[in-house]
Parts: structure tokens; C-alpha cells; sequence
């Protein structure tokens, strides 16, 4: 199956057959749990639980791992895979988690310069968001906990929304439309001025294994939206983390709705951001 497809395959399962993935759901979060746990055994990787609990419930990071040529060093890439009550979640974010998946794939016979941990988050939406009961957050503060070496951190947090049409992005600042796009056809990364080095390295190798267009901005957290994910509790723990997005609600009506839906996604430009990201992870061992 074709990168496109699979990617579709993934959407569609999590946000039509599963649907609405909230810590109040318990079944269907664990559904979401065990299909992720067999999708990343089947592409090749390690994979295991990192349970926490919040209000009574015991909720699950999921974690594959591909090892890498030194394994003292670690690059996280990590999604969550939660929803808000309103929504199927199809970019909000089947779209990440799926892209998890696509790299898994990509990256099943390669042995990186750095050991890969892609991680599937349990808790990220509301009431955890920018709080020390993400999913993101127990997870960063395992690492820290046990002083691993880490690299860095990149966030999938929507990334299959686009559009052509003149005038669909929007910014949280007004100066912000004289210096980026205003058609929604690009893929962004975002983050913390901290994270600024990473996030350009990243960017470089990305930029040269694809044509999509890409837009990077490190900026503070007065930025609307620059830190609403799960980089954020990783840039709290001292990493430097930026997320990779199609920038959400400054483009995607359907952000939160009922109607953030598969069949609203772009599933060739989605394969051009993994592409890119798994051409990054590659180029790293040539440093």
C-alpha cells in the first residue's frame, strides 16, 4: 500500500470507526491504544505502555522505538492521539498520529544516527492542555527522571489540512499576513525561540527532500498558538521542541467541529510532511 493510502486508512480509522477519543471514553481510548500498539509491531518496531493516571483513570502512552547507531541519544517525535468531546478528530489528530505510523514504515529498515522514539500521547486535550497532566508532560518528565540524552523533541499536531484558495491562512497577528502566505497550501514548523536551532535544522533537511512549501517561526508564547501542543511540556522540561502543523484554526474551519472528518484531508501532501520528516531522521547520521 501506497504512503497516501495508508495514511488515509489510519485517519479513517481512528476518526470514523473509533470516533471521539476522550479520557472520559475509556474504551474507545484503549481501542485507539491496542490498534497503535499492532500498527507499530507490524512495521518492524519495539513497542511498549507508559501508564499514568488522571481523575481515577489510567491512561497509556504508546511507544515505539528504533534503534539507532547510538542509542545514548534520542529524538522523540510524538503526536496525541486524543480528542476533543466535539469532534471525530480526522485532523485534530488522526492526521498525527497517522503521520507516526507513515514513519514507522519509512523507517523500519533504516538504523539512524540517534535511536527514534515515536510516541503516541494519551492526554492532551483539554482539561490537560498546557498542564502538567498531559500525557506529553509524564513522559518528558520520565526522561528527565532517568536523564536520558535528548536530542529533541517534534510534534505532530495536524498536518492534513490544506488549501489553495487565495486567502484561506490566517495569523494571530495582523503584521504576520506581510510576511507569510496567504493561501493555505504550506506546512509549518513552530515553536519556542529556544528551540529555534532545532527547529532550523530540522527544516534544512526537510526542505531538501521535498517541494512542499514550508514556513518555520520561533516566536514567543504571547504568539497565539505557538506552544498549543505537546511540545509544549517538553520545552517546560528543558528540550528544545517545535511542532510540525497545518496551523489549525488559522486554516481549518473544522477544527473542533463535527465536520473535522477524513474525507477533508489531503492525503498526498500529508505523504509529502512524512516524507520529508523520515529524509530528516535519515540525514542525521551523516553528521
Amino acid at each position: 500500500m501506497d504512503l497516501p493510502s495508508y495514511l488515509r486508512l489510519v485517519v479513517t480509522r481512528l476518526a470514523r470507526e473509533i470516533g471521539v477519543r476522550t479520557f472520559r471514553d475509556l474504551d474507545r481510548m484503549e481501542r485507539t491504544a491496542q490498534y497503535l500498539e499492532d500498527e507499530f509491531r507490524a512495521a518492524g518496531c519495539t513497542v511498549s505502555r507508559h501508564p499514568f493516571s488522571y481523575d481515577g483513570a489510567t491512561l497509556h502512552n504508546i511507544i515505539a522505538e528504533i534503534p539507532g547507531s547510538d542509542p545514548g541519544k534520542i529524538l522523540v517525535i510524538g503526536a496525541h492521539y486524543d480528542t476533543v468531546r466535539t469532534t471525530p478528530g480526522a485532523d485534530d489528530n488522526a492526521s498525527g498520529i497517522a503521520g507516526l505510523l507513515g514513519l514507522a514504515r519509512l523507517l523500519k529498515d533504516e538504523r539512524p544516527a540517534c535511536t527514534v522514539r515515536l510516541v503516541a500521547f494519551a492526554f492532551e486535550e483539554p482539561p490537560a492542555f498546557r498542564t502538567k497532566q498531559m500525557g506529553s508532560y509524564h513522559y518528558a518528565r520520565s526522561l528527565k527522571d532517568r536523564r536520558e540524552r535528548v536530542l529533541g523533541m517534534i510534534c505532530l499536531e495536524m498536518i492534513g489540512f490544506f488549501s489553495d484558495r487565495p486567502g484561506s491562512q490566517h495569523y494571530p497577528l495582523p503584521f504576520m499576513k506581510l510576511r507569510f502566505p496567504s493561501t493555505g497550501n504550506y506546512i509549518a514548523m513552530v515553536g519556542s525561540r529556544q528551540a529555534k536551532q532545532f527547529t532550523e535544522e530540522i527544516a534544512a533537511r526537510f526542505r531538501s527532500a521535498t517541494d512542499l512549501p514550508l514556513v518555520t517561526l520561533n516566536a514567543p508564547a504571547f504568539v497565539v498558538g505557538i506552544d498549543f501542543s505537546d511540545h509544549w511540556a517538553f520545552n517546560k522540561l528543558g528540550y528544545p521542541a517545535f511542532m510540525v502543523t497545518d496551523t489549525a484554526f488559522y486554516r481549518n474551519a473544522n477544527y473542533h467541529s463535527p465536520a473535522d472528518l477524513p474525507e477533508t484531508l489531503d492525503y498526498l501532501r500529508m505523504a509529502k510532511v512524512i516524507e520529508g520528516l523520515a529524509a530528516a531522521v535519515r540525514s542525521l547520521e551523516h553528521e
